[in-house]
């Protein structure tokens, strides 16, 4: 099958809808399929072979956070060349709601388009603003896929249709049996030790590093071995700075790290804590923990609920609370044999999200949109956005 895959979001800044392109192009391209994914990104950046670069990207704010797309008349010049290139068999394209080559895509194709929706956003201005296109969009669409049951229930109750609800998914082989950091994670006895991690932009409220940073604060008190582990973007000074001075040599930045180096952080830390507050869909970064054997600690969203099957796969806590986060933290670093039961019930869960696993659905999604149309061609005239 040939299988033309449009990723939103600029592949020169690392974020999950890019990962879950990339690990999806690999799987499938490991099951014997023909891939070849479109997104935005600098000309000299250093792209995998399957990935065609449909030039620079602008920042726009979106769900909380900042995303780098493609749109204009230079970029609907460049997909419909893709595409026509291309002759793809299926057109599979994400967050096709979003102003950028998804949605330029879905404009331009001409045979049958899946679509995966990431976030579980309700409304926005700019959805709001652009209803009447959005509609033409969604009529374009011959299948959906939702990687969540939010997502999913938003186009229940939003979008006028349903979706087909496949999770994301891990690459398990390269979570599982990498080294750990040099140093880490280090003794962890009781009432003493431990290491706590977190990953992700620690200037992003919804991220709720602020919770985690009083939890530790108050928790490293009592344990004068007790270490924070941080990687992700943001300025150093800044990530200092939110921490007592006598608190701040037992926390380490690594800065953005590269995929292996997440694997090596995430299995050089006895926890793994997402304090999140809010705007998650899904939370791949606990299947990546899970993956590389790490006991997992997060808010008790429902994403996260769903991925950690309600607690047997990790600890929730209520989310927003730095003292019951202090708490989970202290009863767990002092409990080596529950923690051996945390992760011996995340092997389980995380099978299921192993990526080969994940992209043999995508396929059946795939051969069923084919079908729908029947090798129809679809009218390609439509009015302009860019």
């Amino acid at each position: 099958m040939r299988v033309g895959i449009v990723c939103p979001y600029s592949f020169d800044v690392p974020g999950g809808v890019q990962n879950h392109v990339m690990d999806l192009a690999e799987a499938l391209i490991g099951l014997g399929h023909q891939v070849s994914v479109l997104a935005p990104a600098d000309e000299d950046a250093a792209l995998p072979s399957y990935v065609v670069s449909a030039g620079r990207a602008v920042p726009l704010p979106y769900n909380g956070s900042v995303a780098r797309i493609a749109f204009g008349p230079v970029s609907t010049a460049r997909v419909r060349r893709w595409i026509t290139r291309g002759d793809f068999d299926v057109l599979h394209v994400h967050e096709p709601l979003t102003l950028s080559l998804s949605m330029l895509a879905v404009l331009s194709a001409r045979g049958p388009v899946v679509a995966t929706f990431h976030t579980a956003m309700t409304r926005s201005r700019v959805l709001a603003a652009a209803q009447g296109a959005l509609q033409i969009v969604l009529e374009r669409i011959t299948a959906r896929i939702a990687v969540s049951a939010l997502a999913r229930k938003v186009q229940v109750e939003h979008m006028d249709g349903g979706a087909v609800e496949i999770p994301n998914g891990v690459t398990v082989a390269k979570y599982a049996g990498v080294d750990p950091l040099p140093g880490w994670p280090g003794e962890c006895a009781e009432g003493t030790g431990g290491t706590i991690g977190f990953l992700g932009r620690f200037t992003e409220s919804r991220k709720g590093f602020p919770i985690l940073v009083d939890a530790f604060g108050q928790l490293a008190r009592h344990r004068p071995g007790l270490r924070l582990l941080v990687a992700g973007p943001g300025d150093r000074d800044d990530l200092y700075g939110r921490f007592p001075a006598d608190l701040r040599d037992r926390v380490t930045f690594l800065g953005r790290v590269s995929e292996p180096e997440k694997a090596r952080m995430l299995r050089s830390v006895h926890l793994y804590v997402a304090p999140n507050t809010g705007g998650e869909s899904f939370g791949m970064i606990l299947t990546e923990a899970l993956a590389a054997g790490t006991t997992v600690v997060a808010s008790d969203l429902d994403a996260f609920r769903r991925v950690l099957d309600g607690g047997r796969a990790g600890c929730l806590f209520p989310t927003g609370d730095p003292v019951a986060l202090r708490g989970v933290l202290a009863e767990l670093l002092d409990a080596p044999d529950r923690r051996r039961e945390l992760t011996a019930c995340g092997d389980q869960v995380v099978a299921n999200f192993d990526w080969p696993v994940v992209a043999r659905r995508v396929v059946e999604v795939y051969a069923a949109a084919i079908e729908a149309t029947d090798g129809r061609v679809i009218d390609q005239e439509w009015v302009g956005l860019a």
